[in-house]
């Protein structure tokens, strides 16, 4: 298959008109006319991606997050960004990002999944229609647990080893929302649903205490903690969409340590 019939096939399920207006999404390096028999999918174009991309001889490089995000005045080996670019091209591996296009349709209502939601509904709805689409979920559990047997649960559900908590341990939690990535933005939405956590990532202190004093607790589950799952999903799509194209998702490293 060429580039832009696999392009098409992404979306088809995540037409990249449903990314929010600010995103950057589609092909953002390489040629759309390259034959591709091996895909490569990942949360980043970080250095060691593409290291691996290469090591592993793919033909397309798709991730969730876009290399290519502000503008850019020119393109040359003196920043990161550029020695990136510039090795993708010169290895003829075109560059596609799926990033809020994907999470509007799919992103929230895995996470959803994954935490094991019934009858959920949209947080934030970008795009009215006859399925609302938008920005996370919430659901109400089917039994009450404590907050910190919630963070059990995440923990669990997403395989991470540690999670961040705003709010007391004891909290009884019966209605929980999701949004992968970062969540600052859905706080006061979350919180005007009724939610009694938010399970997101990248909370600051002040949004963490703030959402406290409002009556939501909040786990910060780290940003690649809950967008990891972005990489096996859509490899099963594609292995799906696709004829004749081997798809290879990258292995779940978190982007940082701690001691």
């Amino acid at each position: 298959m060429i580039c832009r019939e696999i392009m098409e096939a992404i979306e088809k399920a995540y037409p990249a008109e449903c990314a929010l207006e600010w995103d950057n999404v589609g092909l953002l390096a390489g040629r759309d006319d390259k034959e591709v028999r091996r895909i490569y999918i990942a949360l980043d174009a970080t250095d060691e991606v593409i290291e691996a991309a290469v090591f592993a001889g793919v033909d397309m490089l798709v991730t969730h997050h876009p290399l290519v995000f502000g503008g850019m005045k020119r393109i040359n080996n003196r920043d990161f960004i550029g020695r990136r670019l510039l090795k993708l091209i010169r290895e003829d591996i075109p560059c596609y990002a799926m990033h809020t296009n994907y999470d509007v349709c799919r992103m929230g209502r895995l996470a959803g999944e994954y935490l094991g939601f019934e009858d959920p509904e949209v947080l934030e709805v970008t795009h009215e229609g006859d399925v609302p689409l938008g920005i996370g979920e919430i659901a109400d559990l089917s039994r009450e647990m404590s907050l910190d047997k919630m963070a059990e649960k995440v923990k669990a559900a997403f395989g991470l080893s540690q999670v961040k908590i705003f709010g007391k341990l004891e909290k009884m939690i019966g209605r929980a929302a999701v949004c992968p990535g970062s969540g600052k933005s859905v706080i006061k939405e979350a919180v005007r649903k009724g939610a009694d956590v938010l399970i997101t990532g990248d909370i600051g202190h002040h949004d963490g205490i703030d959402a406290a004093a409002q009556g939501m607790a909040v786990i910060d589950a780290g940003h690649y903690g809950v967008e990891h799952i972005f990489m096996e999903d859509v490899k099963r799509y594609l292995d799906g969409a696709l004829d004749g194209v081997e798809v290879i998702a990258a292995p779940v490293l978190h982007p940082f340590q701690v001691i």
